[in-house]
């Protein structure tokens, strides 16, 4: 008998008939002999609805707007924490629905939320970290024979408040119940058949991975893939939860995610990714010199902006200029902050280009095999598409190009690595 971790997105639980397959397929892996436990996300497009709500009960224009709780969402306005209370009973709703179906078919269950089942969290509203899982009325649960459904995306923060974890918070829930769980695996379960050679939307060639490293995992997570959230593969990785990516629409096998098995000859590159959500800011004629870019980007952590790719150029006349990649919806707050500190830093200008994309190689094999920046160069150059910036690690590379480029980009770099099915 195995301990699962199933978590469903709001696409798989949107309305009452998906309610009802979700939970025919929980009621088949009890009956099977497994325990079960059960993360889900808000119904649909119903965490949208909430924060448009807000928003329209808000008459003051001046409120200040927060950041979007997931990738294309509206901006949310208003005080943080009321919004965590507000958002999340969206969760909530699924959890308890869904615990009602599995009740339906004869397996008895119960809902929880995420303060009810010990996640207790920083102070953060809106994107609180996790800090420990208590998780002892999961454990109760489990052994009077019950399934417990969790409430996603939620916990309690050590100062008693109700908190949201974020983007991708209700993969970070079920990671996070697994560790704490001890479980076998942790099955994320999404609209797609499992984490793919790049977008099929993009690249219509691309095909499902049967496996992939957390290694691989976190960079394609870091760069685009939006299959799974990266910090709940950070999570997984830390803690050894082996994941499974599945498609709660065909039920057909996914793409497993665990340690690299150093046993097996590892493909140059697994992966393409892209990534269209960012924006680049320069600052131009920074004088060159101690401390400058520490104060910006202290300034800029300091107000949770995210930073990602930075590139300064050679000094000439004793100045340089400064260029680095945030998130759009930190594109505002960003530039608020550069050009309060032009003069302080004695710049000449801050400048912002949104129309700037990012596209991605991903491979465990790059360690080992030279040449892959010049296969990428050279590609990219055939095909017509200019490169402003570059960033590497390990395992991964980088380039940020017109966002107009993007699918010719990834079309190319798909074919010339040997990734076309």
């Amino acid at each position: 008998m195995a301990l699962i971790v199933q978590k469903f997105g709001g696409s798989s639980v949107s309305d009452p008939d998906r309610i009802r397959a979700v939970a025919d397929h929980v009621v088949r892996t009890v009956r099977r002999g497994h325990q079960v436990v059960v993360a889900v996300s808000a119904m649909g497009k119903t965490t949208d609805d909430l924060i448009r709500l807000a928003n329209a009960v808000l008459t003051n224009e001046s409120a200040p707007a927060e950041k979007a709780v997931k990738k294309g969402e509206v901006p949310i306005k208003g005080d943080s924490r009321e919004m965590d209370m507000l958002l999340s009973t969206g969760e909530r709703i699924s959890a308890a629905l869904l615990a009602m179906a599995i009740d339906d078919l004869g397996v008895p269950s119960a809902s929880f939320t995420g303060s009810q089942v010990g996640i207790i969290t920083d102070t953060s509203h809106g994107r609180a970290k996790i800090l420990e899982v208590r998780g002892d009325r999961l454990r109760q649960s489990l052994a009077a024979g019950m399934v417990p459904v969790v409430a996603g995306f939620q916990g309690v923060s050590t100062g008693n408040d109700v908190t949201t974890l974020g983007r991708g918070g209700s993969d970070t829930t079920a990671v996070a119940l697994a560790a704490a769980l001890g479980a076998d695996e942790c099955e994320i379960y999404t609209d797609v058949t499992g984490v793919f050679t790049a977008d099929p939307r993009v690249a219509q060639r691309a095909h499902r991975m049967a496996r992939v490293s957390f290694e691989e995992m976190l960079e394609m997570a870091a760069t685009g893939s939006g299959v799974v959230a990266l910090r709940a593969v950070e999570f997984a990785s830390r803690h050894h939860v082996k994941l499974h990516v599945r498609s709660s629409f065909t039920w057909e096998p996914g793409t497993i995610i665990t340690e690299e098995d150093p046993t097996m000859e590892q493909a140059i590159v697994s992966g393409i990714t892209h990534d269209t959500s960012e924006a680049k800011i320069t600052i131009a004629r920074v004088p060159d010199r101690p401390g400058i870019a520490a104060l910006i980007f202290r300034t800029l952590a300091d107000r949770h902006v995210n930073v990602d790719m930075i590139v300064q150029n050679t000094s000439t006349d004793g100045a340089t200029d400064i260029s680095f990649t945030v998130p759009k919806f930190d594109l505002s707050t960003a530039m608020s902050i550069c050009n309060s500190l032009k003069e302080d830093v004695g710049a000449m200008a801050v400048t912002a280009d949104s129309t700037v994309a990012r596209v991605s190689i991903v491979g465990a094999g790059m360690k080992t095999n030279p040449g892959v920046s010049a296969t990428m160069f050279e590609t990219l150059s055939n095909a017509g598409v200019n490169i402003e910036m570059i960033s590497t690690s390990t395992i991964r590379l980088s380039c940020v190009i017109r966002a107009e480029q993007v699918e010719v980009a990834v079309q190319a770099l798909h074919t010339a690595f040997g990734l076309d099915a």
